[in-house]
């Protein structure tokens, strides 16, 4: 699967009861990757949301990336997003396999991005570019940094941190083969709001 597009993110708190139609509306508007994060203790739930999203990729024809839990990603068969201090790049690529996708956030340094490509990485997450509300702060990672990537690694990298349609065009343009969404597509009063946003990201790749 080629890994360009909108990169969908979960976040438990914001779609609280609302979470698989707001996913599936985000995957009717073409986003190509779906994360699901959720920090919570409750294994069950998590396994029974993984699932259900996980049958919402297959039918759109995106893949499922499960946050920083190696053991569900296995257990489903689908991709896994490590953070820096999430454990082993290349003991989850052991535990997954080849094939499957496995993302690496490498926050706003080129090395670790040179260090997660050489253990085996599918993609390289570099942020926060704009001011968040999932991690808020100041940013830190910049345009020229892109560049810069893109240049140095043979690898998609992914774009996160406060990115909005209005800020979107410019990482694309400087190198963003994704950008990894929150709350400029989830904070939406629909679901065909959200439709309507995931639409308008996914266009922007159209045009680069």
């Amino acid at each position: 699967m080629k890994l360009r597009g909108l990169y969908a993110i979960t976040d438990s708190q914001l779609l609280k009861g609302r979470l698989l139609p707001y996913v599936e509306a985000a995957l009717k508007g073409g986003a190509t990757l779906l994360q699901y994060r959720d920090k919570s203790s409750d294994e069950a739930r998590r396994l029974r949301e993984a699932q259900a999203l996980g049958e919402l990729c297959n039918r759109y024809g995106a893949s499922l990336i499960i946050n920083d839990d190696a053991e569900l990603a296995a257990r489903l068969g689908v991709g896994l997003h490590l953070g820096q201090g999430d454990g082993s790049l290349a003991a989850a690529r052991a535990l997954l396999g080849r094939k499957a996708i496995i993302g690496a956030t490498c926050h706003a340094q080129l090395p670790l991005a040179e260090a997660a490509a050489a253990e085996g990485a599918s993609y390289v997450a570099f942020g926060r570019f704009f001011d968040s509300q999932t991690k808020p702060g100041a940013p830190a990672a910049t345009v020229e940094l892109l560049e810069q990537a893109r240049h140095q690694l043979n690898l998609p990298i992914v774009a996160i941190g406060g990115v909005t349609l209005a800020n979107a065009p410019a990482l694309i343009e400087r190198g963003a083969s994704m950008v990894a969404v929150i709350h400029a597509l989830f904070a939406a009063n629909s679901a065909s709001e959200v439709e309507r946003r995931a639409r308008a990201f996914s266009e922007l790749f159209a045009k680069h």
